[in-house]
């Protein structure tokens, strides 16, 4: 047993819960407070208890009304038990339960008999060993062989902290993000594309508390979606075809109470971990269960929860008001921007909480940093684009907004602006292959995707039924008591809860601590990095770059590009022309196209023996033009015919295109333009933004 470690076993009193089924209002019966009675034979100080239950007091657990409203919610996710599905598991009841009914959903769907010693296939458990306490290394191993003996695979990822752990005041924000980078890892390493989190009920009631304590509308105040998506940096070519590698993320257990966990743990005598520290006050999560504990009752609980449900159904229906907003007055390019039409949108006739969402959308994809835009940044973009025809520019959420050019302003044009600070410049890695899809489906997240849509959208209530589209934060509650959703005995006690933390957040620097999972941001270190020939770079997190060099040149690839009457006959171009020689061992670099590359087009493309007085010093030191050189022209009519091309990009959005540079910054390639200086570069640029427009799939479920 490691250092710290207590084994107790506590009693526990729990009470009957009615669970939800589809399209049921959020009902919960009374819940019985629970009371975790941990009696230590020695007074160590433990950092984590090994716990399991020795008995219930009045009743037995009938455990097949949660196997039921499990496997509903599975299929609801569109899963079936042949999909392959990880588990984020830290050892609480919570991930214990999760891993009891994920198991045994498998088990039955797939009508197999476990043999002894022998693992689920399709099943693997994900336990992050952060790293951050000396004990926690031996705590996963623990855990690792409590799940592996219910025939789940069990991994343990260790965290690397490259710059040091991180202070207290960030320590449970920078655990997450690295749990779920250690977790997309992993699933991508084992071909898995759905990862199952044991996030339930009480954890939607405390997240409520704590976005309400910090202002957040109705959007926020719905709580964690029941599926999102994931997405990374991992691209994936299968027959040609690049492939974003995303992860779906399904919580089945969000209508699952905190003691309807520790009854399925109880049933199959399965222990788990009690950590002390999610009882310490500095976390405001902490602070607020600790206080819901403290008023919590049956009435309250079902309050909060029906409010939270009723929130859920308001983001259901303005999500669906804004794609319909995005299919029918937005226009996406393959340069990396989008054009609104204002005549069609009628912003005008929108309310704030529709545009706002709409124009969120919108930003967030073409800026790809999937922060949140609030305040006056909001508002700032509701009355630019409430403002028809459209004249001005503007700068906000990383993006540049200006007329689009000819439309005299009855379009806006959406960019990306350079000039802001970027998740991630530019990220290096090596293409996977086709490997990769070997022994599973490569389509099989987008069937899921498809199944689980095909169910929400029945669900997604009309305007009749929602009831807070109007309101702010402090008018939810208020509403919610006029709808009688609230009683006046919850309303008072949620306010309560909301000041304490309000008071504990202005008190002090505090860390906003909550359980939706963020799309993680790979930063890189260096604006850019040096790409070597058959590698590739994801840029901005919107482009992905290849590059390689061809070590043959025949006539073809002059065909109608040049006059060069040069004969390669199948010989290495490397060897014979000394204009466009490049080395095996170079490299290339990916930036944002400047001005200075526009003027180095223009004197490329002029005639030998004509000269741009324009053009800068260190522009035409750069351009090494032997005229003598049999590829001269063609880098000449390549750069005619990039400049054609360029035309009909407007010129805000041209400066977020990737451009290929040498290290000494002379221009190699414009690859969404057409233009490449040497026949010897193969290069390409695909336009694959890492987060879908809308932030990917969700669910209200």
């Amino acid at each position: 047993m490691g250092r710290g470690l207590v084994l107790c076993y506590p009693t526990r009193a729990i009470a009957r819960v009615s669970l939800l089924l589809p399209k049921c209002k959020i009902s919960f019966v009374s819940l019985n407070r629970l009371h975790h009675l941990c009696h230590a034979p020695r007074c160590v100080p433990s950092t984590r208890t090994f716990c399991k239950c020795a008995a219930l007091q009045e009743q037995t657990i009938d455990i097949t009304e949660y196997k039921d409203a499990f496997s509903r919610r599975m299929a609801m996710a569109g899963l079936r038990p042949h999909n392959r599905i990880a588990l984020g598991v830290s050892g609480g009841p919570d991930s214990m339960a999760l891993c009891v009914l994920a198991a045994n959903w498998k088990t039955e769907g797939l009508n197999a008999v476990r043999k002894k010693d022998e693992y689920i296939d399709g099943l693997l458990a994900i336990i992050v060993d952060h790293g951050l306490r000396a004990e926690s290394r031996d705590e996963a191993i623990l855990v690792r062989n409590r799940v592996s003996e219910m025939g789940v695979r069990c991994e343990i990822a260790c965290c690397e902290w490259p710059d040091g752990k991180p202070k207290q005041g960030h320590l449970q924000e920078a655990a997450r993000d690295m749990r779920y980078q250690m977790f997309q890892d992993l699933c991508v390493q084992n071909q898995i594309r759905v990862l199952l989190i044991a996030h339930h009920a009480d954890d939607q009631a405390e997240l409520f508390i704590l976005r309400s304590s910090r202002g957040s509308g109705v959007l926020g105040l719905a709580g964690m979606a029941f599926t999102s998506q994931l997405f990374s940096s991992h691209v994936h070519c299968y027959k040609g075809d690049l492939k974003n590698q995303s992860i779906l993320l399904v919580r089945p257990l969000l209508d699952f109470s905190k003691e309807d966990l520790y009854k399925v743990c109880h049933r199959f005598h399965k222990e788990w971990v009690e950590d002390p520290t999610n009882r310490s006050p500095l976390f405001a999560r902490n602070r607020i269960r600790m206080s819901l504990g403290n008023l919590s009752s049956c009435i309250l609980k079902s309050e909060l929860l029906a409010v939270i449900s009723a929130c859920r159904e308001t983001r259901a229906y303005v999500d669906k008001i804004c794609h319909n907003l995005i299919n029918q007055a937005v226009t996406i390019v393959n340069q990396g921007y989008a054009v609104i039409d204002l005549k069609i949108l009628n912003a005008s006739k929108i309310e704030d909480i529709f545009l706002s969402r709409f124009l969120a959308w919108v930003l967030l994809f073409i800026s790809q940093r999937q922060r949140p835009i609030r305040g006056s940044t909001s508002k700032l973009l509701l009355n630019y684009i409430r403002t028809t025809p459209c004249k001005n520019s503007l700068t906000a959420a990383g993006c540049y907004l200006s007329p689009a050019p000819g439309s005299k302003g009855t379009k806006a044009l959406i960019c990306c602006s350079v000039e802001c600070p970027m998740p991630s410049k530019s990220e290096v890695f090596y293409m996977h292959s086709n490997e990769v899809y070997k022994d599973c489906d490569p389509n099989e997240l987008e069937h899921i995707i498809a199944n689980g849509e095909s169910y929400s959208n029945n669900l997604v209530p009309d305007a009749s039924e929602v009831h807070f589209l109007h309101l702010g934060s402090a008018s939810v509650l208020d509403e919610a008591r006029r709808l009688d959703i609230l009683s006046e005995t919850s309303y008072r006690n949620i306010l309560l809860l909301q000041s304490e933390e309000v008071r504990h957040f202005r008190s002090k620097t505090d860390v906003n601590f909550d359980y939706e999972a963020r799309e993680v941001e790979n930063v890189s270190k260096s604006p850019s990095e040096l790409l070597q020939p058959g590698q590739t770079c994801y840029f901005m997190n919107r482009f992905i770059v290849t590059w390689k060099l061809r070590k043959e040149i025949s006539n073809k690839a002059f065909s109608g590009e040049t006059s060069c009457n040069t004969n390669f006959g199948g010989e290495s171009h490397l060897s014979c022309c000394s204009y466009c020689t490049i080395g095996d061992d170079s490299v290339a670099e990916v930036r944002h196209m400047i001005e200075a590359d526009w003027l180095y087009l223009a004197e490329l493309s002029k005639c030998p023996g004509t000269e741009n007085k324009n053009v800068p010093a260190s522009v035409k030191a750069n351009q090494m033009m032997d005229k003598k050189t049999p590829c001269r022209d063609y880098s000449r009519l390549s750069a005619q015919k990039a400049l054609r091309s360029l035309k009909s990009i407007p010129l805000a959005a041209r400066r977020s295109l990737p451009v290929l540079v040498n290290p000494h910054g002379v221009l190699l390639s414009v690859p969404s333009i057409g233009f490449t200086h040497y026949p010897c570069l193969m290069v390409s640029v695909v336009f694959k933004p890492r987060v879908s427009l809308g932030g990917g799939h969700s669910s209200f479920i």
